[in-house]
Parts: structure tokens; sequence; C-alpha cells
């Protein structure tokens, strides 16, 4: 596996960074190109938790796919989250897209995955991408940056929703815009097939987000599956014993890890495979 730290500039003229895990071509395989995980870890936009970024990204890793994380716009950077948070994502898959050659990439198997907050923004730029506005002021095409699918993890959807106060320093960051401030009001027809997980019980990122949300697709037609357990709390990451911080038992829990494998019998399904 080849590992690079890329800095990219977003259509906002923005650097940001992205981790690559790239696998090494093997000729004897009957496909050559991969699919590729975007992957978007939470955070409440004040930093990137480390369980969600790595761990994921070798998960997908080993079932063939070629993985990146992307380090998106942070209450600590200049200006607002949005729509850098947002741009961030779009541009990555365009870059990758463009690149695809280089990193044996199959440009139609494009898979966001976005935790808790990196929920928020992969669900923001998917919303982006089709936003005739956006594509206008950024210059990208909708071909150029939507992701084939998206799986949302415990996702923040509606910031109102969220399980705790807004630090009062950090609140003149957030949008102000509806479609911004929460990202069901952007679904259309058009938006990509969605994977959705989350715990009944998660205090952080309120049970309403992942159901306002999938009320949405469901209006909209967007073939979805959905996952919610019954017991998991929130920022289980893959839920595994090697994902567990100190002093969060709860983060190592059998059956919520069930998602992981879930969602890759959705992507074969979806993909034919």
């Amino acid at each position: 596996m080849e590992t690079k730290n890329l800095t990219l500039t977003n259509f906002n003229n923005r650097e940001y960074q992205v981790h690559t895990y790239m696998l090494e071509p093997n000729p004897e395989l009957v496909e050559q190109k991969r699919p590729l995980a975007v992957v978007v870890p939470g955070g409440s936009f004040d930093h990137f938790p480390k369980r969600e970024g790595e761990p994921v990204a070798l998960a997908f890793n080993n079932q063939g796919f070629n993985s990146v994380i992307v380090d998106y716009n942070l209450v600590s950077d200049p200006g607002k989250i949005y729509p850098d948070a947002g741009l961030d994502v779009l541009t990555t898959i365009k870059y990758f897209r463009e690149h695809a050659a280089e990193y044996h990439l199959d440009v139609d198997k494009v898979l966001t995955i976005g935790f808790s907050a990196g929920g928020h923004v992969v669900s923001v730029a998917n919303n982006m991408a089709l936003n005739g506005d956006y594509q206008n002021k950024y210059g990208f095409t909708k071909e150029e940056v939507m992701p084939n699918k998206t799986i949302l993890g415990y996702p923040l959807i509606n910031i109102a929703k969220i399980g705790f106060p807004i630090p009062d320093d950090e609140k003149d960051k957030m949008p102000e815009e509806a479609d911004l401030l929460d990202s069901a009001v952007g679904v259309t027809r058009e938006t990509p097939d969605t994977f959705v997980f989350q715990a009944w019980d998660d205090p952080v990122v309120l049970i309403d987000n992942s159901i306002e949300y999938i009320t949405a697709l469901n209006k909209n037609k967007v073939k979805t599956e959905v996952h919610l357990f019954n017991h998991g709390y929130h920022g289980f990451s893959l839920a595994r014993h090697n994902v567990q911080t100190k002093g969060c038992e709860w983060q190592e829990n059998p059956h919520v890890a069930h998602w992981f494998n879930l969602a890759m019998e959705w992507l074969k399904s979806e993909w034919g495979e």
C-alpha cells in the first residue's frame, strides 16, 4: 500500500489536506480498476477523530477499495465552515476522477462516507453538487463532483437537532442558509443512493436527524437502506475493540459493528458484484 498526504486547493481557492491509502496494482486481478472510498470523519467541526479516519479507510482497503480521508474546513479555520467544508469533498472527488488512471480507480464507483459532523458535510456536499447556483459560482459540473453512493453514520443533518449547546464562540461559524443548516432540505431525486446507520439512543446527534433525512430520501424516491440500532450511543466508528478509546467501553459493540458488513453487502448488490 502507498500512503500520501496531499494538499489540494478547493473550488473556493482554499487549501486543505487529503490522506491517501492506495493499494498496490495487481495485474492478476480480474478487475483492475478499484472503487474509491472518500472518508469524512466527524468531530463536532472542531477536530478529526482518528478512529473515524484511518481505521475506516483501512477497512475499505481490506474490501478492495482505494481510500482517502478528507481534512475539511473546521471552526478553527478562517471564515465559516461552509461553503468550504462541502467544497473540500467535491474537489476531492473531482481530483481523483481526473487522476483515475494514476490511481487505478473506477470513476463510476466513488463512495462518500461521513460520520457525525462529517455526515453533515457529506450530505451538504451532495446538495451543493446538484445546485445550479453553486455549479455556476464555483465552476464545476454535477458529473465531475457527485459521488455514486453515500454512507452516513450517525449523521448530523439538522444543526438545530444536535444534542448539546453550540459554544458561543462557534455560533458565528455556523451557516445561515436553510439548505446548509439542514441538509434534508436539499435532497432531490438526483441525490445519490444512500445507506444510513445510527443508534436509537444517540445522545449527541439525536435520532431525529436520521429520521428527517430518511423521510426526505423517501419523499424524493432515492434508493436507501437504513439500520437503526437499539443501543450504541454515539461515535462508535467501526464498533470494534481495536478502535475503542480508553474509558469508552460502549464503543465496542458487536451488534452495531454489523453496519460495515451490511454496507458492503448493500454496495455489492447495488454495483452488481
